[in-house]
């Protein structure tokens, strides 16, 4: 195994940013990465000269899916790593190429917006999406199939894919998420400013959370909030923080890309999200020493433990945790602990060897002696695997 193309259809995002850290990791360690799709807006330089420009913008665009694969072809991968619904589209029709193919991997980051967590974690009796999500799922399902493997960055999504979308268990892989290492900053003192890092739109909660700050009692008088992200449940946002007593005291900065020292700089993180897999931004104010209040959905308390979780949804006890965690005289205890456990988990470097143990695996098959000339060359299996 050579050459490892990553291929993006986003320029930000958490699969980008993941994406971004992953492959400088590899190129650090040796390994030939190239990186095709649009340019990151979060971490660019550390590609460069291993980036190449592409555009997939739609889905239904079938022209410039076919020119990103005749220009993933040239460069001659031997494996190919989807990190977006679209682009494990665009690598999914990589099965068909004549002759010598790459072995074909995604990492499946998340379900459609309006998947709930009952639904998604097969509670009885729990209502489903809608008949276009349900198309969009099928899709994945098939997508699923037609690749080699699917890395899950949460082991309930392994058991999501392999529940509803019929994924066979031996076609999946929980790798964590990476996250840039940091030295951790616990806060000095009692919390005070509170961070939240997301798209804003209704399943990352930003109105429970600001209904939760409001509510009688929770807020101190020396306490505030800085919202980074952008979205369009902003312009709602900033009306409701314009309620006593957040009024002056919920900064917006819209879309960052220095999000890393945004979370350092502040003493907590919130993210009351009604579905997530493995939030990246969680990861990231862990290893920054961070305390985290989120909601319990996805791999959020395989992540945090049961310390700081909240149900989905629920603003009251959203609005509990807040007090307590604004009451904590000694919150440094809680980022110190995080900080370890998101080294021992979610340091580039393991999630390099990971991969590369999985990239391993996958062309070992492929790999068939040629007689003729007396080498190794990887063909086409049409056995499926």
């Amino acid at each position: 195994m050579k050459r490892i193309a990553y291929l993006l259809t986003q320029d930000q995002g958490g699969p980008v940013d993941v994406t971004v850290r992953l492959a400088a990791t590899l190129l650090a360690e040796g390994v030939d990465v190239r990186v095709f799709g649009p340019a990151p807006a979060r971490g660019a330089e550390s590609l460069e000269g291993h980036h190449e420009q592409l555009h997939v913008a739609d889905k239904q665009n079938l022209a410039a899916a076919r020119r990103a694969r005749a220009v993933i072809r040239d460069w001659r991968p031997d494996v190919v790593h989807a990190q977006d619904r679209r682009a494990g589209l665009v690598a999914a029709g990589l099965r068909f190429s004549r002759g010598v193919r790459p072995a074909l991997v995604q990492t499946y980051h998340g379900v459609p917006d309006d998947v709930a967590e009952p639904w998604f974690r097969g509670a009885p009796g729990a209502g489903g999406p809608s008949a276009y999500t349900r198309a969009v799922l099928a899709g994945d399902a098939s997508v699923a199939r037609l690749l080699d493997h699917t890395i899950v960055p949460a082991e309930t999504m392994g058991r999501f894919l392999k529940r509803r979308l019929a994924v066979p268990a031996r076609r999946l892989t929980q790798i964590d998420n990476c996250v840039e290492p940091v030295e951790p900053r616990p806060p000095h003192g009692k919390v005070r400013h509170l961070i939240f890092v997301g798209l804003l739109v209704p399943r990352k909660g930003i109105l429970d959370l600001l209904a939760a700050l409001g509510a009688l009692g929770v807020l101190p008088r020396d306490a505030r909030l800085t919202v980074v992200g952008d979205g369009p449940q902003r312009a709602e946002a900033e009306l409701a923080a314009q309620a006593p007593p957040l009024r002056g005291r919920v900064t917006f900065l819209g879309f960052r890309p220095d999000v890393t020292a945004l979370v350092a700089d502040a003493d907590a993180l919130v993210l009351p999200s009604t579905m997530e897999q493995q939030p990246l931004v969680v990861a990231e104010a862990m290893a920054a020493g961070k305390p985290v209040i989120a909601t319990d959905t996805g791999g959020v308390a395989d992540m945090l433990g049961s310390a700081g979780l909240v149900p989905p949804g629920d603003v009251r006890a959203l609005a509990t945790r807040l007090r307590e965690l604004f009451a904590d005289p000694v919150p440094a205890r809680t980022g110190i602990r995080l900080a370890a456990r998101a080294q021992e988990r979610f340091a580039p470097d393991r999630c390099a060897r990971r991969h590369l143990d999985l990239y391993r695996s996958l062309c070992a098959p492929l790999l068939r002696p040629d007689h003729h000339h007396g080498v190794g060359r990887r063909q086409l299996d049409d056995g499926g695997r």
